[in-house]
């Protein structure tokens, strides 16, 4: 009897097991509840846009912006192509975003290459002169560069746009650089010394192979930041045909009223590069968030 009562009680050391167990279940399933909540939360708009895209005006002042379409209505995409210039404002921020996303990163390496495998004197304080340019206002230099493109002829073309996001695109690609060919060891450096490479043949054939999640960070970043740019579209354009697609969105209205429809094509129409450059750079991307995080 002794022994069957014993082989009838729990095993405290099993017991006291299975509790963290279950306490880490219920904490895992909380945090995918929260994720889950969250990636809802941040999809509304996106889900409202692409819903709005698919009605005509009549529906949305009707049943409101978030009621279901009846069918699927592609005649706002093509009004919005065809009416709404908008291949002419794609072509726009192609020819703005492209240059100069690769530019600062460009440039970017160079100076990230230097200030961290070539110092000299004074490079310290020129590096963080360069990056004190992240934390510098673009407001503040509004009426300046105004002044400036228009009395060079520059006002009301794409250069201005492109100069002006290299410039404020290197702080962010030459800190960046900087900080990940500083935790390259110096060894790969001096090995292909040894081997006779000069410094432009260490950078192109040791440093950018190497490189890629930094670069993949910047691509993403950068042409996310300049393809999404309003502020700068916004002063230093004039025409209709200089435009990009963000300043185009404002410029799309009916007869009597805003085209919610349309302007919820061009929107849709406008994300899907950035979303696309997204994808592609996806798996080098969150490598490269997470440099310098763990060392060792």
């Amino acid at each position: 009897m002794t022994d069957i009562t014993a082989t009838l009680k729990p095993d405290p050391v099993s017991a006291a097991g299975s509790r963290p167990t279950r306490w880490r279940r219920g904490v895992r399933i909380t945090l995918y509840v929260l994720l889950t909540a969250l990636v809802i939360a941040y999809s509304m708009p996106g889900i409202g846009v692409l819903i709005t895209s698919m009605k005509t005006n009549a529906q949305i002042s009707a049943e409101g912006l978030w009621s279901l379409p009846n069918s699927l209505m592609l005649d706002n995409y093509r009004e919005a192509w065809v009416s709404g210039n908008v291949s002419t404002y794609t072509v726009n921020s192609f020819l703005v975003t492209i240059p100069a996303t690769l530019l600062s990163i460009l440039m970017g390496v160079l100076t990230g290459y230097v200030f961290s495998k070539l110092p000299f004197r004074g490079s310290e304080m020129l590096f963080i002169f360069i990056v004190a340019g992240m934390f510098f206002p673009p407001q503040i230099v509004l009426v300046p560069l105004f002044r400036l493109f228009n009395t060079i002829g520059l006002y009301d073309t794409l250069w201005p746009m492109i100069i002006v996001h290299i410039a404020f695109g290197l702080p962010i690609c030459t800190l960046v650089m900087r900080n990940f060919f500083s935790a390259v060891p110096g060894a790969l450096r001096e090995a292909a010394i040894i081997d006779g490479a000069n410094e432009g043949q260490i950078l192109l054939k040791v440093m950018l192979p190497i490189s890629l999640p930094a670069l993949a960070v910047l691509a993403t970043l950068q042409f996310t930041w300049i393809w999404n740019d309003f502020l700068w579209p916004l002063i230093f354009t004039q025409s209709d045909g200089n435009r990009t697609i963000m300043v185009g969105l404002i410029t799309l209205k009916g007869q009597y009223s805003v085209a919610w429809g349309v302007q919820g094509a061009m929107s849709v129409i406008a994300s899907l590069p950035t979303l696309f450059i997204f994808i592609f750079f996806q798996r080098y991307f969150i490598q490269g968030l997470t440099l310098g995080a763990v060392k060792g």
